[in-house]
């Protein structure tokens, strides 16, 4: 009877030892928020307001590059995405990406690496995909930290300098007036030319 009753407590003993060393996961990411990160780009230094809108599939990144011109970064979770500025040079240009922005479980089924101090915190750290590095805070599960690596020298360190849950910006600043504007223009020149005004519609691509 001891041996049975000795068995049944090492058993139970087993389970909450199992139990307690079970693995952390990373907390999803709230459907809306607004966070300012701090960049270093392999020596480049930026600031960057990330507006991320999961219900509205949309992800907007303002970067301000050190003592450099800000940049706009908008993304669509139908793949698209369009990079621009607002000054004087009114640079644009576009991509079609096989993926939309990232989803709030994006961490599923990321590695848990154990705790480490960053930035004055304690954080649970995971690893996913071998090439991302993700930092939460223990106590509040706020991301704190991010790297991404696509190269032994090539990366980017990201620290999280706010994170508020549930802020959304208006409607009317996620879009790029002068692309759009753009676009339009250039259609309404396709739909009523032939082929013999093409050097009409090559003149006015002068004037972007």
């Amino acid at each position: 009877m001891a041996s049975s009753a000795t068995y049944a407590l090492l058993l139970l003993l087993l389970f909450a030892a199992s139990a307690a060393a079970e693995s952390p996961t990373p907390a999803t990411w709230p459907l809306q928020f607004h966070s300012i990160l701090y960049v270093n780009y392999s020596g480049s230094l930026s600031l960057i307001n990330l507006w991320y809108d999961w219900p509205n599939g949309r992800n907007f990144n303002i970067i301000q590059d050190q003592l450099g011109s800000i940049s706009y970064d908008l993304e669509w979770n139908n793949g698209t995405s369009f990079f621009y500025s607002l000054d004087s040079a009114k640079t644009c240009s576009s991509a079609q990406l096989d993926v939309g922005i990232l989803r709030p479980d994006w961490l599923d089924g990321a590695e848990y690496l154990g705790q480490e101090s960053v930035d004055g915190f304690l954080c649970n750290v995971w690893q996913k995909l071998r090439f991302i590095w993700y930092y939460e805070d223990v106590v509040t599960k706020r991301p704190v930290h991010w790297e991404f690596y696509t190269g032994k020298s090539v990366g980017r360190s990201i620290h999280v300098m706010t994170f508020d849950v549930g802020a959304v910006l208006e409607d009317e600043k996620w879009q790029a007036l002068y692309i759009v504007s753009r676009r339009k223009k250039l259609k309404l020149i396709v739909d009523l030319s032939t082929n013999s005004m093409l050097v009409t519609l090559n003149r006015n691509l002068k004037g972007f």
